[in-house]
Formats: structure tokens, sequence, C-alpha cells
């Protein structure tokens, strides 16, 4: 008779590798750059639809593949789709002009009789204290 407990079972071995696994990976990294199929998935196709569509695609400004790895970049993706539409963001930060302020930066008050008027003066006309 064989003593079972001396012989490590498949179990341990996974349990064991994920262990030596866990250990390695030190924290996650999200890719940047994905295959066809993901990229497709990005924009709600499949990958036989998006190979189809992608001359069209690519005509209307998507960025291609990297022409090294065959990957897509997925920042530039979202940077793309954001831009069909881009009106319709409050805050557009793919742009690089500055906003422009809703309203004067707050002057210097000096007593509270000036202060007091100039609460008066922005209630009247509808904005914050």
């Amino acid at each position: 008779m064989s003593d079972r407990r001396s012989l490590p079972n498949q179990s341990d071995q996974l349990a064991a590798s994920s262990r030596s696994l866990r250990n390695r990976i030190r924290f996650r990294v999200d890719p940047g750059d994905v295959p066809t199929e993901k990229a497709a998935r990005r924009l709600c196709l499949t990958e036989a639809q998006f190979l189809e569509r992608l001359p069209q695609l690519l005509l209307r400004g998507f960025p291609p593949a990297d022409p090294t790895t065959g990957m897509y970049d997925l920042d530039a993706i979202d940077v793309w789709r954001r831009l069909r539409h881009s009106h319709l963001f409050e805050r557009n930060d793919l742009t690089t002009t500055p906003a422009k302020p809703i309203h004067a930066p707050p002057r210097e008050i000096g007593n509270v009789g000036e202060r007091f008027r100039e609460a008066q003066e922005r209630r009247r006309h509808g904005r914050a204290p």
C-alpha cells in the first residue's frame, strides 16, 4: 500500500503554480494596444464585421494598426470615437483651446459694504455668490 500523502496531486500542483504566478505578477497592466478582435469589440462589432468595414473606417480617420505589431491603440480609438461627436461633450479635453471662464474672476473687495453690494449684484444677475 502506497502513501498517497507523499505524492502531490494535481490540485496541489495547480495551487502551487498559481501562488508562484501571483508572486511574479506584482500589479495588473491594462493593455494599451490590442489585437483586431478587441479593437472590433470596442466598436461593438465582430472581428469579421470590423475587417469588412475597416477600409471605410480608415477613410474616416480611424487609427490604423501599428505597422510592426499589427495592434490597435485603444486610446486612439477612444479619441477618434469622441471626435465624431465632440459637440455633445460639455468639456472637450480633445482640443487645446482653453475654455472661456463662465464669469469674471472675483475682484478684491475692501470693506463689508462693498462685499454686500457685490453679492446683491451677483444675485440680481443670477450668478452664484
